[in-house]
């Protein structure tokens, strides 16, 4: 049981480091573009589907670091049915037709916990690029009121 709980929180604190790490990379990507003219429609479109997908691929890379987890450790008999069992966890879809054995089911449950803080950070950032676009796209509006 202890080693699990070993496993679980450096399988956490990793899934957190490659959040942060991926999603200050992202906002330096996004930083250093600039604020390119966030008043058209085809514009604002392609920067939230690039963020979208950018963020989907971190927890996909979460994902997969769970699910090569179970299948070194044995948990589970192969990379697809881990990685399956991986994503329905961390998503917190729980479907239940793929469980862990006894003695490491307390992954699971640190998998489910991880992946709910990082979607919910992802969505805060999410809102946060939303926000700015919508403050550029407010200071253009009133910089031609004036």
């Amino acid at each position: 049981m202890y080693s699990s709980i070993f496993f679980a929180w450096a399988l956490a604190a990793t899934t957190v480091v490659v959040h942060a790490v991926g999603l200050a990379l992202m906002l330096r990507f996004l930083d250093h573009r600039g604020n390119i003219p966030m008043t058209r429609v085809a514009a604002i479109s392609t920067r939230l589907v690039w963020v979208a997908c950018y963020m989907v691929l971190l927890h996909l890379i979460a994902i997969s670091i769970w699910g090569a987890f179970y299948v070194w450790l044995g948990c589970l008999p192969d990379l697809e049915t881990a990685f399956y069992f991986s994503g329905v966890t961390y998503a917190t879809i729980g479907y239940g037709d793929v469980v862990l054995a006894n003695p490491w089911r307390l992954l699971g449950l640190m998998e489910g916990l991880t992946g709910i803080l990082m979607c919910g950070l992802s969505t805060g950032v999410f809102i946060a690029v939303v926000n700015q676009i919508y403050q550029f796209f407010h200071s253009k509006i009133d910089d031609h009121k004036h």
